[in-house]
């Protein structure tokens, strides 16, 4: 089992930067891949970044990719998303998740869910 915790959301003007992170207890966090997802009022979920166990394998949603960097410290059981050049459209509920296994292999599908950190961007 493992139990995710994000922090670090805000409110921020268009054009800024934020960086939640995700803080990780139980299992052995270093053994299961990581992604984040978000969740605008009106609109379904939605992928926004995922990484490897070992973070050599990222990838992005169209929408996101060039302005967000999702990266992990294993050391720490913590995972970032660097977000920057954000917009108003950014503005949702993000959530950490986590898979018990290497990597997604572009599946998205996981295992565990954080309680969602809110983000939002003000124009």
């Amino acid at each position: 089992q493992v139990q995710l915790v994000e922090l670090g959301g805000g409110l921020v003007q268009a054009g800024g930067s934020l960086r939640p992170a995700c803080a990780a207890f139980g299992r052995t966090f270093s053994m299961y891949a990581m992604g984040w997802f978000r969740k605008a009022p009106g609109k379904e979920r939605e992928f926004v970044a995922s990484i490897s166990w070992t973070g050599g394998n990222t990838a992005y949603a169209d929408s996101v990719e060039g302005r967000f960097t999702i990266s992990r410290d294993n050391a720490k059981n913590t995972m970032y998303l660097q977000m920057n050049s954000l917009k108003p459209e950014d503005t949702a509920v993000y959530y950490c998740t986590a898979a018990r296994a290497p990597w997604d292999y572009g599946l998205r599908k996981y295992d565990y869910w954080g309680q969602g950190t809110q983000v939002t961007v003000s124009s």
